[in-house]
């Protein structure tokens, strides 16, 4: 007669072999041999943990609907016709490829004559979209990872209530994971007060059945406006000491002109992916005529599309930079392609900068973020540490030619499992004011130097080196 004991033993070899089969099924080998190793010591929590977290992905019907989304979006911008690049942009000839590249991931085609206000300052940030919602005539979209019961959320909520009154259509889309204390006291109050609100991926135990993966996150930041003005970047709706006592520094971007309607199309669509319902109004879309000068394009990310957009169009960035660039993370986990294209452009004689937080929120990934220092400083890579507050901005520079800002931070989880949206504008004026951020960034840094970080003690590095073998759980 078997025992329990030897039927155990067995269970737990039959896990083992037919895991390694199936985990490196499209999945880089870093990340592989982190999972095999994993279920290899540990075969049954391994494999319960796996079948939780283990595979980025949406279920089949999310996934349709982001495909159907993707087609009507490809079908209408035909109907417009491809727009003449060269005309709508003066871009160098190293960089003629990137509008595309950003249209064939991203689905958006480039747009001329947009207004860009580079914000960060901010509680001014949140006055710009008080005021705005208070003079929003038709409707007020927002999507937030965090919308808060706080201070700072409650002023937002009160200007959605005042425009409800007026008559104004407004609707709001939480992440169900980051905004738990706004949909736990704060929705209520938007409800009743006549606002829409809607739970994105909401969190529960059996969405692994319903959503897919029970830790993606819609991690947007979005406001539009009557469908004329956007905002868009890395600023939630929560006050900005809410991780006491760190202060978050943060940069967005206020929009006016025709890329408005690519951040209203990426919230409808965020919204018919959860409530299958679509909102047909001539008004969400109206005729925008010019508010300026820039050419810029939405490029959104996410499990739902079939590449990793944001790394991918980075990575291209990088490659095609010939003078300098600047990247701008709380979070720096990258992959190797990534920190390839960094090393080699220092390399072709490009200046390269990474600017950290020397403040951080999450003890794990901060040390796993400076696991990587070796390597970037080796490589030649200029790497800043802000000291002054908690620097939560996302933004990458390139050349004197190209900004893209956003929510996406420069790690495995924003590139593969968040949902995520960058404004890439294409307009060296806008390079230049978020150059000048930059300088300030610089000027409030300490700069990692190669002989001070490798005198760092020795159990530093152990545990950074420990922290980044979780990146490959992702």
């Amino acid at each position: 007669m078997l025992s329990w004991s030897l039927l155990y033993y067995s269970s737990e070899w039959a896990i083992r072999l037919v895991m390694l089969v199936y985990v490196p099924q499209k999945r880089s080998a870093a990340a592989a041999r982190g999972w095999l190793l994993f279920i290899f010591l540990l075969p049954w929590p391994g494999i319960i943990v796996y079948s939780l977290i283990g595979r980025p992905y949406l279920t089949r019907r999310r996934m349709a609907l982001q495909a159907r989304i993707s087609q009507i979006i490809r079908e209408e911008q035909a109907q417009r016709g491809r727009p003449d690049i060269k005309s709508t942009v003066d871009l160098p000839a190293e960089f003629s490829h990137v509008v595309r590249l950003a249209q064939n991931l991203g689905d958006f085609q480039i747009f001329p004559g947009n207004a860009i206000e580079l914000l960060d300052d901010y509680d001014g940030t949140i006055d710009r979209i008080v005021g705005d919602i208070d003079a929003a005539a038709h409707h007020v979209h927002l999507l937030y990872y965090i919308f808060a019961d706080d201070r700072t959320g409650n002023r937002v909520a009160d200007a959605l209530a005042g425009a409800v009154s007026r008559g104004v259509s407004c609707r709001v889309l939480m992440d169900g994971t980051g905004s738990r204390s706004g949909l736990g006291r704060l929705a209520g109050k938007l409800q009743k007060a006549g606002v829409e609100v809607v739970t994105l991926l909401p969190a529960r135990w059996w969405r692994r059945f319903t959503s897919g993966r029970i830790d993606l996150r819609n991690h947007r930041k979005i406001v539009v406006v009557d469908g004329r003005v956007g905002f868009v970047g890395s600023q939630n709706l929560i006050n900005a000491d809410f991780k006491q006592p760190l202060v978050n520094e943060e940069v967005v971007v206020r929009v006016m002109g025709p890329v408005v309607a690519e951040l209203q199309a990426v919230f409808l669509a965020d919204r018919l992916v959860e409530t299958e319902q679509q909102i047909r109004h001539p008004l969400m879309f109206p005729d925008v005529p010019a508010a300026g000068m820039c050419a810029a394009q939405v490029l959104p990310s996410g499990p739902g599309y079939p590449h990793e957009n944001n790394q991918r169009f980075i990575v291209a960035l990088i490659h095609a930079a010939t003078r300098r660039v600047v990247i701008t993370s709380p979070y720096f986990i990258p992959d190797d392609p990534f920190i390839q294209a960094m090393t080699t452009a220092v390399l072709r004689g490009v200046e390269v900068h990474l600017v950290v937080s020397q403040q951080i929120d999450q003890y794990l990934v901060g040390l796993g973020q400076r696991s990587f220092y070796d390597e970037l400083l080796e490589g030649g890579v200029r790497i800043h540490s802000y000291v002054k507050r908690f620097l939560h901005a996302k933004h990458v520079s390139i050349d004197d030619s190209i900004a893209l800002i956003g929510s996406s931070n420069m790690d495995i989880r924003s590139f593969m499992l968040n949902a995520e949206v960058m404004l890439v504008v294409y307009d060296r004026g806008v390079v230049a004011e978020l150059r000048r951020i930059q300088e300030r960034y610089f000027a409030g840094s300490v700069e990692v130097t190669r002989e001070a970080w490798r005198g760092r003690p020795k159990v530093y590095r152990v545990l950074e080196n420990t922290a980044r073998l979780a990146d490959s759980l992702l």
